[in-house]
């Protein structure tokens, strides 16, 4: 049995997981995004750095507040709750969580966080918050579900002129001049970074399905640029020392990079950072 669990430990712990010592981050709470990689005075930023930078550019957008009640979904190692707590001075703060490690780490090693629930950000009507958020945040995370299942979750606890922020995918005018077999080709790429692409669509379907969730004062950026194009050159440049970390672990990094270059440099599947506001009173 003792190959077997060998071939286990090689296999990451879950499926969004992406081992982040080996991308630069050894720290508790660490960082997994893909990074907004804009550059400071020409000099290359770490991986913490470019991560920190996309939760930042993230919660900008919405103008985060001390005094927000805020909700991070999908939060990973924690390292976002951190930023949350310091940097914005958060009071009120709760988090969502697939991953059991994560939350359990969490808990134990984060006291001022409220709460946080090891459950799917896509059934919170499910969750017994006490009162509902002014703000709700997902880094790099709800593309992997459908755009009308994560919004029909969000809206249910968000208060009335709450804002939302999140990353999406979406397609440029390019995708519909595509044959059916340059489409196949990309569904079948995306469906290996957990991504179904018929959950993508273009910017004005993207703001109606918006619309149609009782969101309002939609803005939309894309940010292909700094986080496809970012991490992928990120990747290339770095060394990884081989035998430190399990094969797996280096060949999701390494294929999660060419999938980002390919995307930037078709420009056909773009991505993008949308924050907005809950309209209508309860």
């Amino acid at each position: 049995m003792k190959w077997l669990q060998v071939i286990q430990q090689q296999f990451p712990k879950h499926k969004y997981a992406i081992n982040a010592k080996q991308l630069g981050d050894k720290s508790l709470f660490a960082w997994s995004n893909l990074g907004y990689w804009a550059h400071s005075q020409n000099a290359q930023l770490s991986y913490p750095q470019a991560c920190k930078q996309l939760a930042q550019h993230l919660a900008d957008s919405i103008h985060l507040y001390s005094t927000d009640r805020l909700l991070d979904l999908g939060c990973g190692q924690g390292a976002s709750l951190n930023l949350w707590l310091e940097y914005y001075n958060i009071q009120h703060l709760q988090a969502v969580e697939l991953q059991a490690e994560c939350v359990d780490t969490i808990r134990n090693h984060l006291p001022q966080l409220e709460q946080i629930y090891c459950h799917s950000f896509l059934d919170l009507q499910h969750i017994p918050f006490s009162e509902k958020f002014t703000a709700v945040i997902c880094i790099d995370a709800a593309y992997h579900s459908n755009l009308h299942q994560f919004l029909n979750s969000v809206v249910a606890v968000l208060q009335p002129n709450g804002r939302i922020a999140f990353h999406y995918l979406m397609f440029s005018e390019k995708w519909y001049h595509l044959s059916t077999l340059q489409k196949e080709k990309y569904r079948f790429l995306l469906k290996t970074a957990a991504v179904d692409l018929f959950h993508i669509y273009s910017h004005d379907r993207t703001l109606q399905i918006l619309a149609q969730h009782q969101f309002q004062q939609v803005q939309v950026e894309d940010i292909s640029e700094s986080v496809l194009n970012g991490f992928a050159q990120y990747i290339k440049q770095a060394r990884f020392e081989y035998g430190e970390y399990p094969l797996l672990d280096t060949f999701k990094i390494k294929m999660t990079a060419k999938l980002c270059r390919k995307l930037y440099e078709d420009g056909i599947v773009r991505y993008i950072q949308v924050n907005a506001v809950k309209y209508g009173e309860e």
